[in-house]
């Protein structure tokens, strides 16, 4: 190739691409999903709190099970159960509640034996559940996503609460 030549094709490259190098192709994106939030507990139910609410108003009951480092959410009272576990063995004692609830327990004996939350352990009592409802967010969250009959775990400044809704 003549000096002229080559000239012109280098001018003609160079034009091209506005007198600037090329730059190295973009790299792809990852195909992997982004690993999960770590600072959400494997035993939140996730795939239900990534639905739309399906309800205005629920009936929820709930079982708290809480762990140590939450004592300063409770004013000096936290139960005594909590104060001696750590938020690993809180999410064990979750994972065999909703097994057993799942494999048909009654709801409301499981809730009196186990739950934190005393005063609704002891009543029975059941929530009702409204967006502007004077609850955490969380519980407004998951317990509004439920379907009737459906449990589902949900973390609050208070511990891990496991909700059914009734109605």
């Amino acid at each position: 190739m003549t000096r002229t030549a080559l000239a012109l094709v280098s001018i003609a490259a160079l034009a091209g691409c506005g007198g600037q190098p090329t730059p190295p192709p973009a790299k792809p994106a990852p195909t992997a999903t982004a690993p999960a939030d770590p600072s959400v507990s494997p035993v939140v139910s996730s795939d239900i709190l990534a639905r739309e609410p399906i309800a205005n108003t629920a009936q929820v009951k709930h079982i708290l099970i809480g762990w140590a480092e939450l004592a300063d959410a409770f004013g000096g009272r936290i139960d005594p159960r909590a104060a001696k576990r750590s938020k690993a063995e809180a999410e064990a004692i979750v994972r065999g509640l909703v097994k057993q609830l799942k494999d048909g327990a009654d709801f409301d004996t499981v809730m009196k034996t186990n739950s934190e939350d005393t005063g609704s352990a002891a009543t029975g009592h059941m929530f009702t559940v409204t967006p502007d409802a004077q609850l955490v967010i969380e519980f407004r969250q998951l317990s509004l996503r439920l379907n009737v009959g459906e449990i589902g775990v949900v973390q609050s400044d208070y511990g891990f609460h496991i909700i059914k809704r009734f109605i």
